[in-house]
């Protein structure tokens, strides 16, 4: 008796001492391992772990466990039903502590192969108020290893570890509360106060994702139509694959974003495994719990933000309402950014109209000139007309008269390209920076050879008209040209100011003096004779400035030349095309970049794509496009197999610059259209509706 009574007593006190260990530990993960550790080293036994009861009290779940079996069972997400054929699934059923001195005679034991040596079993409720929140099991290698008295003295610690678990959980309740509201309060204070959409987009999936510490997020904006939800900023590698893919969802189809959208309220799954309409991302192959808020101002709605998380029943009450405030904050920030894109816009059109104000008080001076070249035709046709009345013809005169009226009407022609092109689109739009130049240099028929072009990948869409854009490289490439260059770099990169693009082209050419530098940008001034009218770089400058963009130009005599260019840059995702009536394409072009582009973007549709250049066996197709200037074939050749295998009407020729003269031949040579070069998905959904 006295043995037991002193056995009791150690065992009060061992309780004691770890009940007052464990009560100050605030972090659950050390809470649990700690307790384990205690039982095991204060009360000498084989093995200790302790267990939750998880949200659907469907089963306890081994949170920490002694020793290496303990690692493995965490490893191997160790649970047991509660109630089920267990010691701790009946002590957590039963809310009472349960004593098994011999295991093999125990009829709700379970056995473990990580812990053969087991013989007595003790299993702890741990119980807080009315509420069991999971249990504490204890383990000996000897046969009625634990008594009565064992129980009253655990259990006290056992009630002190439910305490402790409660003052955890409460602490860390109250510290992601406070996190909560100061990523909410960063949110709502940082993307109001950002005006650029792209920016501020990107900025609040960065946020949600480190302040929250969750799994992935990103926003969705309606297109025009609003029929679909367009993923505009995603965070991580998965955001960048998935923005790429010109990721987009339906508005009320089997989606999460688009059924918060159709019905202006938060979507929540806990499981996604269980949620009706949660789209299954290969992307995001992680995720288990998933959040959609809607972004709505003045009652309507302009996209969705998706939230999501690795682990399951992630989104407490304080998450939801915390988020919801931040959508709130956001769907702001986004009306108001795009009510800035919008003044940009508009102010970008009124600029545009101010320079086709000053382009044509600066054709003042052309008018001048046309009409100083036209004079003398008008004056030589009339004594022509006199001569041949009068029977008084000289041949010989009449050869350089008609000489005269030739070069007159050529440089009139020239100048009136030079001034305002050959044809005009109406709006600037994104395009291949590298097809364009490509044009550029077939236009003017000069070598590639000579022309090094080195485009950052970053870089590679502008915004212009690539018509007018095609002729004022053609004119800065030919000035390099014509000042004797060997050797020309074409480089475009991004520019330091933010949102354009740096285009320089450096020669080796022989330069220009201070003093003509001062004159370059007049028009018509030339230092190259009466034959070259003096617009090149004047027209030039006129093309840029209609994309609100600048030039910058730098010689200096016997050294070369270098001409800057920046236009608005423009990042352009590789949005799928709608599908269309073609289902078959046939693509004769050289193995370029544009080439590539358009088969990129054809990807994710139904459309079959065939790039060939065999003229003898032409393969069946819906729509045959041929590249206006393609050098892997003579353009002859190609036109006069379409012809002999009647498909001309199925073909359309396409180009970065539309010329007018080229244009008509082309039609009544037969040919289906002539159009410029689509450079993105939503264009070359044009192109599919061909019938």
């Amino acid at each position: 008796m006295t043995n037991d009574i002193q056995r009791h007593v150690t065992l009060l006190k061992a309780a004691a001492r770890a009940a007052k260990n464990i009560t100050t530990i605030l972090d659950p993960y050390e809470l649990f391992q700690r307790t384990v550790d205690i039982i095991c080293d204060e009360f000498g036994f084989y093995y200790a772990g302790v267990f939750l009861v998880d949200e659907a009290g469907e089963y306890a779940v081994l949170k920490a466990g002694r020793g290496e079996p303990g690692k493995a069972m965490l490893k191997e997400g160790h649970k047991l039903a509660v109630g089920g054929n267990s010691m701790i699934g009946a002590s957590i059923a039963n809310r009472q502590g349960r004593i098994a001195l011999d295991v093999g005679e125990e009829a709700v034991f379970f056995e473990n192969p990580h812990l053969p040596k087991t013989r007595s079993e003790m299993a702890l409720p741990l119980i807080v108020g009315e509420e069991v929140i999971g249990a504490l099991t204890v383990q000996s290698s000897e046969e009625a290893a634990f008594h009565d008295a064992d129980v009253a003295a655990l259990q006290t610690m056992a009630d002190q570890l439910a305490i402790a678990i409660q003052n955890s959980n409460l602490h860390r309740q109250a510290e992601r509360r406070s996190k909560l509201l100061k990523a909410a309060n960063r949110v709502g204070k940082e993307v109001t106060s950002i005006l650029d959409l792209e920016t501020l987009l990107a900025q609040t999936v960065n946020i949600i994702c480190e302040a929250y510490g969750l799994y992935y997020a990103g926003i969705f904006l309606l297109d025009a139509e609003g029929e679909y939800a367009v993923l505009r900023s995603g965070y991580g590698k998965a955001g960048k694959a998935m923005l790429s893919e010109g990721h987009k969802l339906k508005v009320g189809s089997e989606s999460m974003i688009g059924a918060c959208i159709a019905k202006g309220e938060a979507r929540i799954a806990l499981d996604v495994g269980e949620e009706r309409v949660h789209f299954k991302n290969p992307h995001l192959p992680h995720t288990r719990s998933e959040m959609a808020l809607p972004l709505i101002y003045a009652g309507k709605a302009l996209g969705a933000v998706t939230i999501q998380s690795s682990e399951e029943n992630a989104f407490s009450e304080d998450d939801i309402t915390m988020l919801l405030t931040m959508a709130e904050h956001l769907a702001v920030a986004v009306n108001n950014a795009g009510l800035i894109e919008e003044l940009k816009e508009a102010h970008n059109e009124i600029l545009r109209n101010k320079v086709f104000e000053a382009l044509t008080t600066a054709s003042t001076e052309a008018i001048h000139w046309i009409g100083n070249k036209t004079l003398p035709i008008s004056v030589t046709v009339a004594r022509l007309r006199e001569e041949i009345a009068d029977g008084k013809v000289d041949l010989e005169s009449l050869k350089e008269d008609l000489d005269l009226i030739t070069e007159s009407a050529v440089q009139i022609i020239q100048v009136k390209e030079q001034l305002i092109g050959a044809v005009r689109e109406t709006r600037p739009r994104p395009v291949l920076l590298a097809d364009v130049t490509q044009t550029a240099l077939a236009l003017r028929k000069i070598p590639e050879k000579i022309v090094k072009i080195k485009i950052d990948p970053n870089s590679r869409y502008v915004i212009a008209d690539s018509t007018q854009l095609a002729r004022a490289l053609g004119n800065l490439l030919q000035n390099s040209v014509e000042a004797g260059a060997k050797s020309i770099r074409f480089t475009a990169g991004p520019s330091e100011e933010r949102g354009f693009v740096e285009i320089t082209i450096e020669d080796d050419g022989e330069g220009v003096s201070d003093d003509v530098m001062q004159k370059v940008w007049s028009p018509f001034f030339t230092t190259r004779g009466g034959a070259h009218h003096g617009l090149g770089l004047p027209a030039a400058l006129h093309v840029v400035s209609q994309s609100q963009g600048r030039m910058a130009l730098v010689s200096r005599a016997g050294e070369g030349t270098t001409v800057a260019m920046y236009l608005p840059g423009k990042n352009v995702t590789m949005e799928i095309p709608q599908s269309g009536s073609v289902e078959t394409i046939l693509l004769i072009d050289d193995l370029d970049e544009w080439a590539d582009l358009f088969s990129d973007l054809l990807k994710g549709t139904k459309v079959k794509l065939i790039r060939s250049a065999d003229l003898k066996n032409l393969p069946p197709a819906d729509l045959i496009l041929l590249d206006e200037h393609i050098n892997s074939l003579p353009m002859l050749e190609i036109l006069d197999a379409l012809s002999q295998a009647d498909l001309n009407a199925k073909t359309v020729v396409v180009t970065a610059a539309i010329n007018p003269e080229r244009v008509t031949q082309f039609l009544r040579g037969g040919i289906k259209d002539v159009t410029l070069k689509p450079y993105t998905g939503k264009e070359v959904g044009e192109f599919l509706m061909y019938k």
